[in-house]
This record gives structure tokens, sequence and C-alpha cells, in this order.
């Protein structure tokens, strides 16, 4: 059986240590112009790493190309300038350069555009439109986007700005996101890539918030053979020259195989990064354990117990609160302990060799990016995507029953 594949979100941030090198899959939605007839036909758009697509569905708007301010890098002037006044909501267009992707796209839409494509500023392959690290500039703006965009080629850009300086007729472009869902079956395998850290700010927030927020909807749809979830937990490696420095012994584990950064960024105080990835490395055996006796949904409990009673903010994330978690949902300790294997022995571990199998990828499956994904983890958002994927009639999902 083929199985529908929808990765949900991956993004940690590093600090002093080498991730294993992986490649990145552009994912692309079908752009159809509809007019002017010179330029119909289809195009790719790179689909933005924030907002909120439209899997399953699709947009038909205008496009509109500011007058000035084409870098979208400041509020634009007036009331929602580009709110659609006409039966097809508008599509803004604006130039690639001088600030953040997530920036254009958020002015955008507080000016009431629908979409916003960005036109390259050079010539290349496409490339996915990311969000700012965290920064005063992101915070307060990054997570509030919720239209969709997309970063088109340059040649296409600048078509499009000719055709709408001609002004002969309505430049109207069609976003759809229907082919950016493979084609769907009686189930849908998506998957999360993750981290037990809450104390890597804003991002971990989300995270976390997302998992308890969208806890009861995956373990319904996994519980019901709808659904099967994996979640998956990024590492990066100690160049073989510092092994014996403090830095790596601090955060890593297996002889600098396995390392994650230092909470604090700090190796002096708090925790350190080989204790994060202790217990990604735990969290993951839970999951394989879970899976093998038929359980698989065990590890939403887990993690969210484990988040509310264990958490690094108040200095409990030990590997006692970790075991009283499972003892309380009647976990196989002795399991996991072997599934986890000894940290400080100078070998591969299994479970989290897999994991930078997967970071790297092979053949065609690319990387840790299973397309498609989402940006902005939020619930609604999520279970649509993951709706989107099943055949008509077949659809499990009944997107009211499953709002609070």
């Amino acid at each position: 059986m083929l199985l529908k594949k929808l990765k949900v979100l991956v993004l940690i941030l590093t600090v002093g240590l080498s991730s294993v090198c992986a490649r990145f899959v552009v994912e692309k939605s079908s752009l159809s112009v509809l007019s002017p007839l010179s330029l119909r036909g289809k195009r790719d758009g790179s689909i933005g790493n924030f907002g909120i697509p439209d899997y399953g569905g699709f947009l038909v708007g205008s496009v509109v190309y500011p007058d000035k301010g084409t870098f979208g890098c400041a509020a634009f002037e007036g009331d929602k300038p580009f709110k659609s006044k006409f039966p097809r909501p508008t599509i803004l267009l604006l130039d690639r350069g001088e600030c953040y992707f997530a920036l254009k796209v958020w002015n955008g839409q507080q000016a009431g555009a629908a979409a916003v494509l960005v036109a390259d500023n050079i010539d290349e392959p496409l490339i996915t439109m990311d969000s700012p690290e965290e920064s005063t500039d992101a915070d307060g703006y990054v997570e509030k986007i919720g239209i969709p965009s997309a970063l088109i080629e340059r040649s296409f850009g600048e078509s499009l700005k000719q055709a709408l300086k001609k002004g002969e007729e309505d430049v109207v472009i069609k976003l759809d996101w229907r082919e950016s869902v493979p084609h769907p079956d009686q189930r849908v395998e998506y998957e999360l890539w993750t981290n037990s850290n809450d104390e890597c700010g804003t991002r971990c927030d989300e995270q976390m918030n997302f998992v308890k927020s969208f806890k009861g909807h995956a373990q319904i749809l996994e519980k019901g053979g709808y659904t099967l979830f994996t979640p998956h937990y990024i590492t990066w490696y100690c160049p073989q020259a510092f092994i014996l420095s403090s830095q790596c012994k601090s955060q890593c584990i297996n002889r600098g195989r396995y390392c994650a950064p230092d909470p604090e960024q700090d190796f002096g105080e708090g925790y350190q990064g080989k204790d994060v990835v202790f217990e990604n490395l735990r969290q993951l055996c839970v999951h394989r354990l879970a899976n093998e006796s038929n359980r698989s949904w065990v590890w939403w409990d887990y993690v969210t117990d484990f988040h509310i009673r264990c958490s690094m903010k108040e200095k409990k994330y030990s590997k006692e609160c970790a075991e009283d978690v499972m003892k309380s949902l009647g976990l196989p300790i002795e399991k996991i302990k072997k599934c986890m294997g000894d940290p400080e022995a100078d070998v591969e571990n299994e479970v989290l060799k897999t994991e930078q199998q997967r970071q790297i990828g092979r053949g065609s499956r690319g990387d840790v990016t299973i397309l498609p994904t989402l940006g902005k983890l939020e619930r609604t958002a999520v279970l649509k995507a993951i709706c989107a994927g099943f055949k008509e009639t077949t659809d499990p999902c009944n997107l009211s029953k499953f709002r609070s």
C-alpha cells in the first residue's frame, strides 16, 4: 500500500556543533496563469515555510504589483490598500531583497492581500523562503502570518510585471496546493521533527503547544487506523579533532557521535546538550516500544506528561522524572533502557544513527523534508493538511467535531 507522507515541522537552532550534512527539498505548488492569454500555463512556486498553505485547495486571484515599496519591507500606506474590491482576491507581487521574506508577507497580509508572491532577484533554482531565526524583529509577526506565499523565478516575475505594466487585461493566477499533496490512500503518514529541549525559546514553545493541543486528534486518528505518525529528532556531531574537548563532552554522547546544543548556551551552568540528546533518544525509544505493542499513540501521552512534569524551566528535567512518567503510563522501562543503550560507549547507537541517516536522506527521499510541510504549527491547519491526504468520500476527518 502506498502511504501519504506529510512532514509537519523541522527547525532547531544550532550552537557550536556541526550539523549532519542534509539536503533540503524545495516544496513547490503549481501556479497557473489564467490571464493574459500570452502567459497562460503552469509555473512552479516555492512554498514559504511560514503561514498556512491551503493544502487540498486552491486560490484564484488578481495579481497586483505596488507602485512603491516593491520590496514590501515597510508597512503599506492606507487602510488595507490591497484588499480586493472585485470578486477575486488580491495576490500581491513583491521583489526579493532588503528584508526577511516573512516580513514582506506580513506587510502584505496587513495590507489586505490574500497571498504573496516574491519574485527572485537572480536566476537560480527555487529555494524555500524560511522564517527568520529568533530575534526582536521576528517576534510578534511570524506566528501571526495566516496567508500563503511562494517564491517565483526571476524571469516569471519579470513577465508578470510587464503584463501588469501594459494593463490591457487583468493578470489572473491560480495557486493550487492540491498537487503538492501526494496521491492519497486509505491512510496518511505524517512526521514531526521535534526536540525535548523546552528552553530554546519561541520555536520550542510552539512545538510543545502544538503537541499538547493536537494530542487528542492525533490519538483518535491513529487508534482508528487512519494515520501513521512518526516523531524524529535532529542530532549534530562533534568534529573528530574536538571529541575530547569539554564542549563536545558536555554536548554529546557516544564519543561525539550524537550531540545537541547547550540549552542555556552556557557550558558552565544549567543543563548540558547531552541531557537533551539522551531525552530525545528516550522519546524515540518510547515511540518504538509503544509501536511494537500496537500502542503508538502513547508517545503523545509521554511527551506531554514529560513536558508538564519534567520541565527544564522548573529544573525537573531528569532521568528520574522521565522514569516516573513511564511508570505512570505503564511503559516497559527496562526495554526502553535497552533500546537506548550506553551513552558513554564508543559505539554507534542504532536508533540515533537511523535518525541521522534520515536527516541526510538517500535516493529519491531527499532528506528530512517529507512533503508537504507546514511552517506554522497550528492545530486546525495541520488537521486540514492531513485530511487533504484522503480520497474524497473516505476522509475520516470532520473538522467541526475536532474544534473545541
